[in-house]
């Protein structure tokens, strides 16, 4: 399956809106079958009990521990932050998570709960999850975000620019939004489950990382279809292509329906055989969850006892 892009330089594709168009269209097709074929093999794949416990200490130490709802106080905030530094009280050799991800008017709240450790405040911003405003709107949900201590930015792209094929569109949004993040970390989601295609997922990883992303991210959650191996696979491969062919690396994380260790382990061989092993750090890859802690915690104690804890072992999301 035919992955790696037009040999040309990229340093004049984003001169015009022909130009972007003509480059993201001359990207290889995707077969779909094959990609689909691929992603379950690899998911197939059998760990042993020492490679396993190493990838669920990987794995606790990539999530971005989110609560993104309507009805998050501080003390819900503070609570997860709590949980992001010692996700087990019982067991500190347990992973820090990579960071806590919240909006931006909880950022404050989550910075001071994380005080001390190496965990991350990330905020999702630009009109979250819709993306739905005016882009001097989405600037300054990220310099509010940024002002009260976010270390990354979460934003959303215009789907229905992105659809609409005014692909200058969104690489104008995203460099802003870049611009504005300052020294954080931006991550740009694409929402795979609304673009359709997997050519249109390639396009966006391409438009993404052209635009200065940081990483590049599957999903909100918040729509019926989020991460899958299949897109995640194909967005791996748009990474290391990009690599190969800038020397600029770019993360990439699957948010959005991934809750079992054993979900987060088959993601964790997707990246080791696709982009490979530089990607396997949470500098360069996340994972967007909630309740995949939990069974994190309790596959890690499975592990070290021999039984499963009851079910008072972990906190409720």
């Amino acid at each position: 399956m035919p992955t790696t892009a037009p040999a040309h330089s990229l340093s004049d594709v984003t001169a015009s809106d022909s130009t972007l168009r003509r480059f993201l269209h001359g990207l290889p097709g995707v077969d779909a079958v094959g990609l689909e074929a691929r992603a379950a093999s690899l998911g197939t794949r059998s760990i042993k009990t020492t490679a396993k416990a190493y990838a669920i200490d990987l794995a606790i130490s990539m999530v971005d521990l989110t609560t993104l709802e309507g009805a998050d106080t501080p003390g819900k905030v503070r609570a997860l932050g709590a949980k992001a530094v010692h996700p087990d009280p019982t067991d500190r050799t347990t992973p820090m998570t990579a960071a806590v991800c919240v909006y931006p008017d909880m950022v404050t709240v989550a910075k001071e709960a994380v005080a001390g450790s190496d965990v991350k405040v990330a905020s999702v911003a630009t009109a979250f999850p819709a993306g739905r405003t005016a882009l001097d709107v989405k600037l300054a949900d990220v310099r509010e975000a940024v002002a009260a201590g976010a270390d990354e930015i979460d934003m959303v792209i215009d789907r229905g620019a992105f659809l609409a094929g005014r692909y200058l569109k969104v690489y104008d949004e995203i460099t802003a939004v870049k611009e504005a993040c300052g020294g954080a970390r931006l991550k740009v989601i694409f929402e795979t489950g609304e673009l359709s295609t997997y050519d249109n997922i390639r396009r966006a990883s391409w438009l993404g990382m052209l635009a200065g992303a940081d990483f590049i991210k599957t999903s909100t959650g918040k729509v019926a279809v989020n991460a899958t191996p299949a897109n995640t696979l194909l967005m791996l491969e748009a990474v290391r292509d990009f690599r190969a062919q800038t020397g600029v690396q770019v993360g990439v994380k699957p948010a959005g329906g991934i809750r079992t260790s054993k979900d987060a382990i088959k993601f964790l061989v997707l990246v080791n055989e696709t982009a490979g092993e530089d990607w396997l750090d949470n500098h360069w890859f996340r994972f967007g969850a909630s309740s995949l802690l939990n069974d994190l915690l309790m596959q890690r104690q499975k592990l070290a006892t021999g039984r499963y804890s009851g079910p008072d072992y972990v906190t409720v999301d």
